[in-house]
């Protein structure tokens, strides 16, 4: 089974992004057959931004990528929103990717279930 994740927030200030990454590591924990993919538009596409340095005792945005791409979960980022914001793949966590309107709409058609935060 597939799920993928659409995710449009930013990866701070709401707790969206940490939620949709909650329920995406607890897929991989308890339902190892289900294969996870996140796509991140719009403010989210900073949620993957490396070296994040957080408060200590505060969620961090970056561990949890790393964990889902650890698990073998697949993370991209909208192209275009990475462009509006001057990210490029240099400034990424290692393991995500840069993708394209085409890959998500491939991703939907793939799916199992689509769930968008």
């Amino acid at each position: 089974m597939k799920t993928l994740f659409i995710i449009h927030d930013a990866p701070y200030g709401s707790e969206k992004t940490y939620n949709a990454l909650r329920l995406a590591m607890a897929l991989q924990k308890e339902h190892t057959q289900v294969e996870v993919l996140v796509f991140l538009m719009a403010d989210a596409v900073t949620s993957a931004i490396a070296q994040q340095k957080t408060p200590q005792g505060y969620y961090n945005i970056e561990r949890m990528i790393r964990s889902v791409i650890h698990k073998d979960g697949q993370v991209k980022l909208c192209g275009s929103c990475c462009e509006a914001r001057g990210l490029t793949q240099t400034t990424l966590i290692e393991g995500t990717e840069i993708s394209t309107m085409s890959q998500l709409a491939q991703w939907v058609v793939e799916a199992d279930k689509v769930l968008t935060f």
